[in-house]
């Protein structure tokens, strides 16, 4: 008797029926969360594609449930006037922990993205993850004390980790400036630490999924979140999803060679430098070199680049020669990476933030745009647009707490198909 081909792995399932209630429940929901001012019923069936009655069965099911409000009335040239929906904040909460190896960082989140309360502490120099492991559960713990919220209500903490990270067993695999986190359980430690749920991603992936979830009701549906601090990376977002790779590990743009030369920066190879010569240490590093910093300027940790660093930036500001041209040098070789990296996607905004991008922020932004706009391959149909974050330092940490509301949430395609 013959028999049937195996299943190629790629090939489609099929549709997930008793998903689909999930699936529409969060289309309307991320709806909702776009707007600006809220949705009514009539503007949700229209911009879903989900009959009337659907919609109105959905929104009965969230009002139900406490996680979105009635907040007026909207006035119509014809007819009643439209009840308009909006997130209700208090609905559900997150917690959201960006591990850097400078500082910790802590918020909680409502349901509208907004930090409720916030904490941070420099990141431990011991050597033993399991003390630092400690320190960050009673830290979790003292945040949800302080909160003014229903701990019922808090959905869970969501981890923002330097990379590698094994997202699927919860783990941190030797990150570069973390010594001896070799394999660290993070995700199980503070699950039973804190008996609530926790998800563990990448630092560059939170901060785009920040954008996404806290970024403004009119944030763009494809863009690239470059993230900058004691490493650089690379968030991408596709059609309001994130890319995450294979093994959720996308993004480590740092050792992508750029070039400055038709920049303004001869060099005999064009390709001389990787993107991450323009980290806060490899930048403090020259600027020591180069005698812009004091020879005896602390680089042993990743707090003291980051002091050095900001030294270094304040003497930009101040317009010391030496510091400008390592700034800018640097802002040119982000410009390089840029490059590439959206004339490969073909998407038009771009976002920077990260601990220390504040500090040259104003630099990067007026070396990076032109260069930019001039290079890319598209800019006869597109502009790019080149912006810093509006969620300031802590764009990490926010997030981490929205990886938690997003997995809840947001509606997923791969939701829909049949498990294996």
């Amino acid at each position: 008797m013959a028999q049937s081909p195996p299943e190629h792995p790629s090939q489609h399932r099929g549709t997930n029926m008793p998903r689909v209630a999930d699936f529409n429940e969060g289309v309307v929901l991320n709806s909702i969360r776009r707007s600006d001012g809220g949705r009514s019923r009539v503007e949700l069936t229209a911009e879903t594609g989900l009959s009337a009655q659907t919609v109105s069965n959905i929104c009965r099911r969230l009002l139900d449930q406490g996680l979105i409000l009635e907040t007026g009335k909207q006035a119509v040239s014809f007819g009643k006037p439209r009840t308009m929906l909006e997130l209700n904040p208090a609905g559900s909460y997150a917690i959201g922990v960006h591990i850097d190896p400078a500082v910790i960082t802590y918020v909680l989140l409502d349901f509208t993205g907004t930090v409720v309360v916030d904490a941070s502490h420099p990141t431990p120099a011991a050597q033993d993850p399991d003390s630092v492991l400690a320190l960050m559960s009673e830290q979790i713990e003292a945040l949800i004390t302080r909160a003014p919220v229903d701990r019922a209500r808090i959905l869970g903490v969501g981890i923002a980790s330097p990379g590698p990270v094994d997202v699927e067993r919860g783990l941190v695999v030797d990150p570069p400036h973390l010594p001896n986190w070799h394999r660290v359980p993070l995700r199980d430690h503070l699950r039973d630490a804190t008996g609530l749920p926790v998800l563990l991603d990448k630092d560059v992936i939170a901060g785009a999924v920040a954008e996404l979830w806290a970024g403004g009701a009119d944030g763009p549906s494809d863009f690239v979140f470059f993230y900058f601090g004691t490493g650089v990376g690379a968030g991408i977002v596709i059609d309001d999803v994130v890319v995450r790779g294979i093994s959720s590990n996308a993004g480590d743009v740092g050792l992508l060679p750029v070039t400055s030369e038709e920049f303004g920066d001869h060099y005999r190879h064009p390709f001389r430098a990787f993107w991450e010569t323009g980290s806060p240490h490899m930048l403090a590093s020259e600027a020591v070199s180069l005698g812009v910093l004091p020879a005896d300027t602390d680089l042993a940790s990743p707090a003291a680049v980051v002091q050095a660093f900001n030294r270094l930036s304040a003497l930009a500001d101040e317009g010391q020669t030496g510091a400008l041209d390592i700034i800018e040098k640097a802002a040119r070789f982000a410009a390089s990476a840029i490059l590439t990296v959206t004339n490969m996607l073909d998407v038009g905004t771009v976002v920077i933030g990260g601990t220390t991008w504040e500090a040259v922020a104003s630099h990067f932004l007026r070396v990076i745009q032109p260069i930019v706009s001039e290079g890319s391959i598209s800019n006869q149909l597109h502009a790019t647009t080149i912006t810093g974050t509006a969620l300031g330092a802590d764009v990490a940490a926010i997030g981490a707490a929205c990886l938690v509301l997003d997995n809840k949430f947001s509606p997923r395609p791969s939701t829909l198909k049949l498990g294996g």
